[in-house]
């Protein structure tokens, strides 16, 4: 593991996790909210502040013109800010060993290497070059629908998003929302509601679930809820890069 998870307060906030009880969590619901906030309100106010500084972005999505939902959010260009990339880089060797316990189970390849550069070395192989992190807005009315961030063949299998904004003081609703596809049964829903400076970790697209045979894929998707007044932002650190 780099030294990089102690090189600022933040990241050291993100060492001192306890991830033998977020593991745990994950794997019974395939999301987990961090209980102690990884940024402070300042970090946060400082990265919501980069919405509006359109050159810091590759791109700009209108969710409800490809009926995503309503709302918009943007795509980081390289470079990525110092705190971002820093983030990124401090949450992937802590994700790494779930990742390939999970792949175990499933009896999936495994292809990450110990290091965020070396993976995303291997995205860029595979043609997949442009960054994902993301810098998401909802006004009052928005909402995104239930989907997966599926960028190209290779997927890291765990993503992170953290609140910018204090629900409740500067919005209401915008819940995170999960389903969990079950094998002949309905699916079952989660909603969190995230604090601003915490971090919920979540499954990609599904996580592995016990079934009368060993393990099984339970497919998962996400979205947010309508947000009922105010504006939220949220930032979401993807660990594989897009083609």
């Amino acid at each position: 593991m780099t030294s990089i998870a102690t090189t600022t307060p933040a990241l050291r906030r993100i060492a001192a996790v306890d991830w033998a009880e977020l593991t745990a969590e994950l794997d019974e619901f395939g999301s987990a909210l961090i209980p102690r906030p990884v940024l402070t309100p300042a970090e946060c106010r400082s990265v919501s502040a980069l919405y509006d500084d359109v050159a810091r972005f590759r791109s700009t999505i209108d969710m409800a013109r490809y009926r995503f939902g309503r709302g918009q959010y943007r795509y980081f260009d390289h470079p990525l800010p110092d705190l971002v990339r820093e983030l990124r880089a401090a949450f992937y060797p802590r994700l790494l060993p779930i990742a390939r316990d999970w792949a175990r189970r499933l009896n999936r390849p495994a292809p990450w290497p110990d290091t965020l550069d070396a993976w995303l070395e291997r995205c860029r192989a595979a043609g997949q070059t442009r960054p994902t992190p993301i810098l998401l807005r909802y006004g009052a009315g928005d909402w995104n629908a239930l989907h997966r961030d599926l960028y190209g063949e290779l997927v890291f299998p765990l993503q992170v998003v953290i609140g910018l904004d204090e629900p409740g003081t500067d919005y209401r609703g915008g819940e995170f929302l999960m389903t969990e596809q079950r094998a002949r049964a309905q699916s079952r829903g989660f909603s969190t509601t995230l604090p601003q400076g915490h971090a919920l970790v979540f499954t990609t697209r599904d996580r592995p679930v016990r079934s009368v045979r060993g393990w099984a894929n339970g497919p998962m998707r996400h979205g947010v809820s309508t947000v009922r007044s105010g504006r939220r932002h949220t930032l979401g650190l993807v660990f594989h890069d897009a083609e």
